[in-house]
């Protein structure tokens, strides 16, 4: 997409904040999550272009390792995000990296302390989401925009899934205690969207640990919707994740030039 064809940053109120100050410990040792490359691409330079992309996204705060910080502002700076060029050529995508905490949680919300006035639309994304389309992150914000406190992309399940009670040693039989209904059930996926006050009252509001920041609004009452998610949206956290990563990424590369 071209530097025309976006609006300029006035007239696009959505921001984007990328938590990306986790180890990634299940991906194994070596440079945190985040870092890890993809068609020897990190994995965040990805993740930040699928949000710059959107012709809805003005503004994208990356919250990195408190250590990190500088590293991180250098690699962006290094990596071209569309309609722009390394060094510094952005397009109308605003970068800004801030230093996280040393939960999820804290570190969104120094990101969207991080937020200046203006984006009414905050969008969530896990830099581990490298290859989520572009259509859904413009669907996101639309469905926010439209009313909704908080939207998230989720897909339907393929398998049947089984509540259990869980075993106090790893490797020991789980008796079975529910089957849920799969046709209720969704996967959810991100990056998530919100209304900005909404999320900001979440944020303070709530306590203890969650596993997203929908959870977080559900709390307070507040309605949540889904959006169709997409396949290409999957989470990479094993090292199985990277190699189908990088199959896509490979395919899009062929038919596509991505």
């Amino acid at each position: 997409m071209s530097q025309e064809e976006r609006p300029a940053p006035s007239a696009a109120h959505a921001a984007v904040v990328i938590p990306a100050a986790g180890r990634g410990v299940r991906l194994g040792p070596g440079a945190p999550k985040a870092l890890r490359t993809l068609g020897g691409t990190p994995m965040l330079i990805h993740a930040v272009r699928a949000m710059a992309a959107s012709r809805h996204v003005s503004l994208v705060v990356v919250v990195a390792p408190p250590e990190g910080v500088a590293e991180v502002r250098s690699l962006l700076d290094s990596h071209a995000l569309p309609g722009g060029t390394p060094g510094g050529g952005r397009a109308s995508t605003e970068l800004l990296v801030v230093a996280g905490g040393e939960t999820r949680q804290e570190s969104v919300r120094l990101g969207l302390e991080a937020l200046p006035d203006g984006h009414e639309v905050v969008l969530v994304h896990d830099a581990a989401r490298p290859l989520v389309p572009v259509d859904t992150v413009d669907t996101v914000i639309e469905a926010v925009r439209d009313g909704a406190p908080a939207v998230v992309p989720a897909l339907p399940l393929a398998d049947t899934v089984k509540e259990v009670e869980p075993a106090a040693v790893a490797g020991v039989p789980e008796p079975v205690v529910a089957t849920p209904e799969r046709a209720r059930l969704r996967a959810v996926q991100t990056p998530q969207g919100f209304d900005r006050t909404a999320l900001l009252r979440a944020h303070k509001e709530v306590d203890g640990e969650v596993t997203d920041d929908a959870s977080m609004v559900e709390r307070l009452g507040l309605r949540v919707v889904t959006v169709p998610g997409h396949e290409e949206a999957f989470k990479v956290t094993r090292p199985l994740d990277l190699v189908l990563a990088e199959a896509v990424l490979a395919r899009r590369r062929r038919n596509d030039g991505f």
